[in-house]
C-alpha cells in the first residue's frame, strides 16, 4: 500500500485503492482517533458531492469514525467550503468533504477539515496515514457501549445561505442583474440557486439536476464554452461557473469572454486597494498564474508572493504575512477575512459587489490586466519519475528556455490529483508558445510513458 494524501486530500478511482470500502474505513477510524479530543465527546461533520460513489464511501466512514467512539453528523450534498463553514459553525472536532472536485464522476476523495475550518496540515496528514498503514487500528476500537451516534443536520444549507450572505455588503443586493449559472451537477446545485434568487438576481440556472454520473460532465468550470453562449444568447450580465465541489469559480463577462481566477484576483485586489482594505498591500498567488498577473500588481504598486500550486499552501502563505487576498488562475480564491479556504460562490459575491460598487460591467472591469499568451498541455502518464532525473527534459527546457530569451517562462510539474504531466509555457508571441510547449510535451511522453 502506497502514500494515500496527495496536494488536496486522498483521490482516487471509486472502489480502486484507496478508494474502496475497507481502506475508506481506515482512513474514517485513523481520523476519528487523530482528532479526538479528550475533553469532551468528540464529533465529525461528514458532507458530499453528488457522485454515485459517495454514497459508499460516506457509509464507510461512518462506520470507521462510530466504531472509534466518535459521533457523526451528516449534512448530505453541500459545497467543500460549506463543510469547512459548518465544521466551526457545528462546534465539531473535524469536517469531511467527499469529493474528487473537478474530477470526472468515477472518481472520488476524501478532504479533511480541521475543528477551525483549516485544511490539515501536512503534520497532522502523515498522522493520519501513518495510523492507517501501521496496522494498529484493529487494537484502538471501542467497546459497544461507547460507539458514536449518527444525527442529520437538516438546516445545513440554510446556514450556510447565511454565512455566505453575510460577506456581501448589507447596503447592496443583486437587484437588477441578470444571472447564469452553471452549477456542473454538483455540490452548489441547491445552494447558488437559491442564494441568488434570495439576492433578488434573475436566475438562469444550467446543470442542476444531477444524476450522480454527470457531475462535471462537459460543464462547470471546466468547460465554460456553453455558458459562455448561453450569457451571450440570453443577454445577461455575468455566468458564474463552478466545479463539481463549488470551491472554484470562473466566471463569463456580458459578451461571453471568460473571466478565469486570474483576473477575478486583480479587480478584487485593485478594489481592497482603492478601498484600503488590502491588508499589508499584499497578494498570494501560485507559480501558474499569468505573467500578466504580475506585470498588473507591479503597476498598482501591489506586492505579489507566489507559491507552489494548491490552495493550502497559498494560505499558509496568506497567514504567514497576514494577507487576507490569494489564491490560483484557476479559480480557487481565498478571501481570508470571509472564509478560511476557497469558495466558489463566496468569490462570486466578490466580484459582483465589485460591479455594484463601481457600476461597471465585467468586460470593463477585466480589462484591468492583460493575459500573455499560455499553452497547458496535460500528458497522462505511467508513472511519475522526479524530473529533474531526467537528462533528456533537463535539456529540452533549458533549450527552450533560452529560444524564449526571457520573453516568456516554463514550467513542468506533476498534478497533485491525478496521473498528468503538465507542460506550462507563457510567451508574447501565441504560435511560438505552442510550438515549443509542444517540443517540451514530446519528451515527456517518449520518457514517461
Amino acid at each position: 500500500m502506497g502514500k494515500l494524501f496527495g496536494t488536496d486530500g486522498i483521490r482516487g478511482v471509486a472502489n480502486e485503492y484507496p478508494i474502496t470500502p475497507d481502506m475508506v474505513t481506515q482512513i474514517g477510524q485513523a481520523t476519528a482517533h487523530i482528532l479526538k479530543k479528550k475533553k469532551h465527546s468528540s464529533r465529525i461533520v461528514i458532507g458530499k458531492d453528488t457522485r454515485l460513489s459517495g454514497y459508499m464511501i460516506e457509509s464507510s466512514l461512518v462506520s470507521g469514525i462510530c466504531s472509534m467512539g466518535t459521533d457523526v453528523i451528516l449534512v448530505g450534498p453541500v459545497p467543500t467550503p460549506g463543510i469547512a463553514f459548518l465544521t466551526n459553525n457545528l462546534d465539531a472536532d473535524a469536517g469531511v468533504m467527499i469529493s474528487a472536485s473537478h474530477n470526472p464522476y468515477q472518481d472520488n476523495g476524501i478532504k479533511i477539515f480541521s475543528k477551525n475550518g483549516y485544511k490539515l496540515s501536512d503534520e497532522e496528514e502523515m498522522q493520519i496515514e501513518e495510523l492507517v498503514l501501521s496496522k494498529r487500528l484493529p487494537n484502538l476500537l471501542v467497546s459497544a457501549e461507547n460507539l458514536g451516534n449518527v444525527s442529520r443536520e437538516e438546516d445545513a444549507s440554510g446556514r450556510y445561505i447565511v454565512f455566505l450572505k453575510n460577506s456581501f455588503p448589507g447596503n447592496l443586493d443583486l437587484e437588477g442583474m441578470k444571472i447564469v449559472l452553471d452549477c456542473a451537477n454538483g455540490a452548489t446545485y441547491k445552494v447558488a440557486p437559491v442564494l441568488f434568487k434570495e439576492m433578488r438576481a434573475e436566475v438562469i440556472a444550467l446543470n442542476v439536476s444531477p444524476s450522480g454520473r454527470n457531475i462535471n460532465l462537459n460543464c462547470g468550470s471546466l468547460y465554460p464554452e456553453t455558458l459562455a453562449k448561453k450569457v451571450v444568447e440570453t443577454g445577461s450580465d455575468i455566468g458564474l461557473a463552478f466545479d463539481g465541489d463549488g470551491d472554484r469559480l470562473v466566471a463569463i463577462d456580458e459578451q461571453g469572454n471568460i473571466i478565469n481566477g486570474d483576473k477575478v484576483i486583480a479587480i478584487c485586489a485593485k478594489r481592497l486597494k482603492d478601498e484600503k482594505k488590502l491588508k499589508n498591500n499584499t497578494v498570494v498567488t501560485t507559480v501558474m498564474s499569468n505573467l500578466g498577473l504580475s506585470i498588473t500588481f507591479k503597476e498598482l504598486g501591489i506586492k505579489n508572493i507566489t507559491t507552489k500550486v494548491g490552495d493550502r499552501y497559498v494560505l499558509e502563505e496568506m497567514i504567514k504575512n497576514d494577507c487576507i487576498l490569494g489564491g490560483e488562475d484557476s479559480g480557487h480564491v481565498i478571501f481570508k477575512e470571509y472564509h478560511t479556504t476557497g469558495d466558489g460562490i463566496l468569490t462570486a459575491l466578490q466580484l459582483l459587489s465589485v460591479m455594484k460598487k463601481e457600476k461597471k460591467s465585467l468586460f470593463e472591469l477585466s480589462g484591468i490586466t492583460k493575459t500573455f499568451p499560455q499553452v497547458l498541455i496535460n500528458i497522462k502518464v505511467k508513472r511519475k519519475a522526479p524530473l529533474e532525473e531526467i537528462p533528456e527534459l533537463k535539456k529540452v527546457i533549458s533549450d527552450v528556455e533560452k529560444e524564449l530569451e526571457g520573453r516568456g517562462r516554463v514550467l513542468v510539474r506533476y498534478s497533485g490529483t491525478q496521473p498528468l504531466c503538465r507542460v506550462m509555457l507563457e510567451g508574447s508571441d501565441e504560435s511560438e508558445t505552442e510550438r515549443l510547449a509542444g517540443k517540451i510535451a514530446k519528451v515527456v511522453e517518449q520518457k514517461l510513458n
